[in-house]
C-alpha cells in the first residue's frame, strides 16, 4: 500500500464490535477484523489497536448497578483483555506478529503497556493491541485510545463502528437521519454527537489529531480508509461538512 495516506494509526474497536447475535465474542466477526488488519499491515502501515470491554462487562452498565464504581471498572479492564487475545490469536492465524500490551499488569498472558517498546513493535511491522484501557477507573476506551495514538505519534484514530459514519440522530430508528462528511471538534461536542466522549474529543482536538468514523464490518474498508478515501465521517480542526444522507 505505497499511496497509503496514514504511516501509523490507531484503530478503536469497541467490544461490542466483537459480538454478533449469538455470542459474545464471533469468531466470524473476528476473523473479519484479523483479515482486514493483516490486509492493511502487510501493506506496510503501522497499526496500533485499542479494544473496548463492552461485550463482556461496562463499569457503567446496567450489569454493574450497586458495584463500588472503581470495582466495575477493573472489571471492564479485564473484559478488554479477554478481548485483546481473542483478537490477537486470530490476527497470528493470518501470519501477523501481534503483541498483547495491557495497562494492567499480568505477566503470564501479555506485556506491560511501556510507549517505547509499544513504538519499536510497530517499526517491526508488528500490530499492537492495547488492553486494560489506562489501567485506572472512571476512564474509557475511547481516552485510552486518545491517549496511546498520542503516545505512538499515530497520525489519525481510526473509530469503527456498525454504521458508515456520524449522523445527526440514530439512522436505525430515523429514516431522515442525515450523515456528516466532515464535523469539527467543536461541533461534535456541541451537538452531544455519540462519536467519542469529550474527554477523548477533547484530546484530539488539543492536538489535531483527526478522527474518522467509518463501518467496520464492510470488508476492506480498514484499507480505504488508511489509502485516505473518502468513506466515514472525519472530525478534524476544519470547517464542518454537511451530510451526504
Amino acid at each position: 500500500m505505497g499511496d497509503a495516506k496514514y504511516r501509523r494509526v490507531l484503530l478503536k474497536l469497541s467490544g461490542e464490535a466483537f459480538a454478533d447475535e449469538r455470542s459474545s465474542i464471533s469468531p466470524a466477526v473476528v476473523e473479519s477484523i484479523a483479515s482486514q488488519l493483516a490486509d492493511v499491515v502487510e501493506h506496510g502501515v503501522e497499526v496500533g489497536v485499542v479494544v473496548g470491554g463492552g461485550n463482556i462487562f461496562r463499569g457503567t452498565a446496567p450489569q454493574a448497578h450497586g458495584m463500588d464504581r472503581s470495582s466495575a471498572d477493573n472489571m471492564g479492564m479485564l473484559a478488554t483483555v479477554i478481548n485483546a487475545l481473542a483478537l490477537q490469536d486470530a490476527c497470528e492465524k493470518h501470519g501477523l506478529r501481534t503483541r498483547v500490551q495491557s495497562a494492567v499488569s499480568m505477566q503470564e498472558l501479555c506485556e506491560p503497556y511501556i510507549r517505547r517498546r509499544a513504538i519499536r513493535h510497530l517499526e517491526k511491522g508488528r500490530l499492537v493491541i492495547f488492553a486494560a484501557g489506562l489501567g485506572a477507573p472512571y476512564f474509557s476506551t475511547d481516552t485510552a485510545a486518545a491517549q496511546r495514538a498520542l503516545e505512538i505519534d499515530a497520525e489519525a484514530i481510526l473509530k469503527a463502528t456498525k454504521v458508515d459514519g456520524v449522523y445527526d440522530k440514530d439512522p436505525q430508528r430515523h429514516a431522515d437521519a442525515v450523515r456528516f462528511d466532515a464535523l469539527t471538534y467543536l461541533d461534535a461536542l456541541a451537538r452531544g454527537l455519540k462519536i467519542m466522549d469529550a474527554t477523548a474529543i477533547s484530546l484530539c482536538m488539543d492536538n489535531a489529531l483527526p478522527i474518522i468514523v467509518f463501518e467496520l464490518l464492510c470488508e476492506g474498508n480498514i484499507r480505504r480508509v488508511v489509502a485516505g478515501e473518502p468513506i466515514g465521517t472525519l472530525v478534524h480542526a476544519g470547517d464542518a461538512t454537511g451530510g451526504s444522507g
